[in-house]
Order: structure tokens, then C-alpha cells, then sequence
């Protein structure tokens, strides 16, 4: 998979690099040349100097060919345009964003774009939010048997009862997230615009069920 990644601080040359160590392709935009010295000698990523938000920048960067983009810079309005602009100019589907103010989230969230807040960000929540969910899930039990994993079903899915999800999957819902906030569902809980979805389910069926949700719904 190909990754592009704006901002080359402490938080995306990190990113960068976990992603390139997990043996994905990455592009780091960044204003600032001499911010690439994070990355080091070993990086074999593509370094872009621009602004990140700026869509000649991005193509340079390989934005077209993209399977996900993190805006992971210094500031929110900047990260938050430039999710804007990689999701709505170049259709990626697999947009974050990290911001430093919170209560921005439940708006950035309306948007379609998933936000990671700077006081619990961690480079395993990004990556998360931007690899296949097999690839890192949230827990594993100590058996390796069962796990959670944040699956982000097709909007078709929107309003759906939670139940449901479960017959179809045959998982369980552990938890959601709403607005930046975790809910454990109700009974009658429906699955609605912009939640995050997190399911207990069989390790061995991670790929099975992601490849359902994200599939257009079943017909009742």
C-alpha cells in the first residue's frame, strides 16, 4: 500500500517510519527540508518539500495513487484542509487527521474525516487508522484468539441496528465511539454517521469480516 504523510515532526517521522518498518511505500510532505532529518539515512520513502495542503504539492507526493493520507503537521487548520482536500479533490477514502484542540472533533467528525487529538495521541492510534484493520489490531487477548478492531463499515450500513452487525458478522460490538466520546451501545443502538465501530471478533476471521462491512449491505 502507498502512503502520503503531511508534517515531518516528531509525530510523522515517526508515523513514516513505522509505516515503512510494517512494509508499506510512504511519501512525507513538508515545508521545511530540514525536517527530513527525522526520517534518517535508512528512509527509502519520497521526500516532498511544499505545503501540504496544496494539490500540485500532493501530486508530487503521489497523492493519486494513494490508499491512505495522515495530516499530522503543527497545526489544525492546515491538517484539516489538507484531509479536505486529499478526500474531496483526489477521492482517498482513508483520511485522518491529528488536531490539538478536542472539542474541534465532533465537527472535523461531520465531515467524514477521523481526528486523533494530540493529548492521546499515539503513533499506534494513527497507524490504526490507516493500515488494514489486520494489520494492528486494538487488543489482542493473551491467547491470540479474539480481538477488537476498529472496522469502518460501507456508509451503506448507516442505520443499521448494531444487532444486526452482529448476526451479520458474528461478532460482537465492544464499544463505539460518537463525537470523539466511547458509548457502550444499547440494545437498540444503530449504527449512524461517523461512529467508530469497534468489534470483538475471531482473529483468524479479521479479513473476512472487514471484507463484509465494507461491501455494500446485505439486502434485508
Amino acid at each position: 500500500m502507498y502512503f502520503v504523510i503531511m508534517g515531518c515532526g516528531r509525530v510523522g517521522s515517526m508515523l513514516a517510519l513505522s509505516l515503512e518498518k510494517h512494509g508499506q511505500e510512504v511519501a512525507v510532505i513538508d515545508q521545511d527540508e530540514s525536517a527530513f532529518r527525522r526520517l534518517g539515512p535508512s528512509f527509502e520513502g519520497r521526500r516532498v518539500a511544499g505545503v501540504g495542503f496544496d494539490r500540485d504539492t500532493l501530486i508530487r507526493a503521489g497523492i493519486k495513487g494513494a490508499d491512505a493520507f495522515a495530516a499530522v503537521s503543527s497545526g489544525d487548520n492546515s491538517n484539516i484542509l489538507a484531509a479536505r482536500v486529499a478526500r474531496e479533490t483526489f477521492d482517498i477514502d482513508n483520511v485522518v487527521a491529528r488536531i490539538y484542540d478536542p472539542g474541534r472533533a465532533e465537527v472535523y467528525e461531520r465531515l467524514g474525516i477521523p481526528t486523533v487529538a494530540t493529548v492521546r495521541w499515539t503513533s499506534d492510534q494513527i497507524l490504526r487508522k490507516v493500515l488494514p484493520m489486520g494489520a494492528l489490531p486494538v487488543h489482542t487477548d493473551a491467547s491470540g484468539k479474539v480481538i477488537i478492531a476498529e472496522i469502518p463499515p460501507d456508509p451503506s450500513w448507516i442505520g443499521t441496528p448494531l444487532r444486526h452487525i452482529e448476526e451479520e458478522t458474528g461478532s460482537r460490538v465492544a464499544y463505539l465511539t460518537r463525537f470523539g466520546d466511547g458509548m457502550i451501545p444499547e440494545p437498540d443502538s444503530v449504527f449512524q454517521e461517523g461512529d467508530l465501530l469497534h468489534l470483538s471478533l475471531p482473529s483468524g476471521r479479521v479479513q473476512e469480516i472487514e471484507a463484509l462491512l465494507k461491501s455494500t449491505k446485505p439486502a434485508d
